[in-house]
C-alpha cells in the first residue's frame, strides 16, 4: 500500500509554493557548498544543534534534526572519531550520554558560517534597497512559517 501523498490545498498557489520550494533548495544547496568538505550536511547539522543546545541527549539531538536514533548516533560517532563533539555520561543518570562541541567543532562552525555568510553577502551586495528590503520581509515570513511547523 502506497503511503498517502498531501497534497497543496487548492486556496494555495501552487506556482508558488513549487518556486519556493525549488528557490529555497538551490539557496540551501549553495550555502551547503559553502561548507568544508570534511564533514557532510548531515554532520554539520547535528554539530551546529549541538554547539547550539549542547550538551545534548543523543534522543533530544535526534527530535531536533528529526531523525531516527540509530542515525544520529551513526552521525555523532563520526563526529566524535574526527574530534568534533565530545562525549560525557550524565551526571544524574549514568546511563545517558550528552555530546557537546569541542573546540575544534567551534572552530569548524565558525569557519564554516563565515564562508557561508561571505557568499550571502557577496550575492546581496548586488541588490538594491528595494529588493533588500523585500527579503528583509520574507525572511520574517520564512520565520514564521518555520515556527508554525515546530508548534
Amino acid at each position: 500500500m502506497q503511503p498517502t501523498v498531501p497534497l497543496v490545498p487548492p486556496e494555495v498557489d501552487h506556482d508558488l509554493v513549487e518556486s519556493l520550494r525549488l528557490t529555497v533548495g538551490r539557496l540551501a544547496r549553495r550555502l551547503r557548498q559553502q561548507a568544508q568538505g570534511q564533514v557532510t550536511a548531515s554532520q554539520l547539522s547535528a554539530l551546529a544543534s549541538i554547539g547550539r543546545l549542547g550538551p545534548i541527549t543523543l534522543g533530544r539531538l535526534a527530535s531536533v534534526e528529526r531523525l531516527r536514533p540509530p542515525t544520529v548516533t551513526r552521525i555523532v560517532a563520526n563526529l566524535e572519531e574526527s574530534g568534533l563533539v565530545a562525549r560525557t555520561t550524565d551526571a544524574s543518570d549514568r546511563r545517558v550520554s550528552r555530546v557537546a562541541v569541542t573546540e575544534s567543532g567551534r572552530e569548524l562552525l565558525e569557519t564554516t558560517r563565515t564562508r557561508k555568510d561571505a557568499y550571502l553577502a557577496t550575492r546581496l551586495a548586488t541588490l538594491g534597497k528595494a529588493d533588500l528590503d523585500v527579503l528583509r520581509e520574507a525572511t520574517a515570513v520564512l520565520e514564521r512559517l518555520l515556527e508554525e511547523d515546530c508548534s
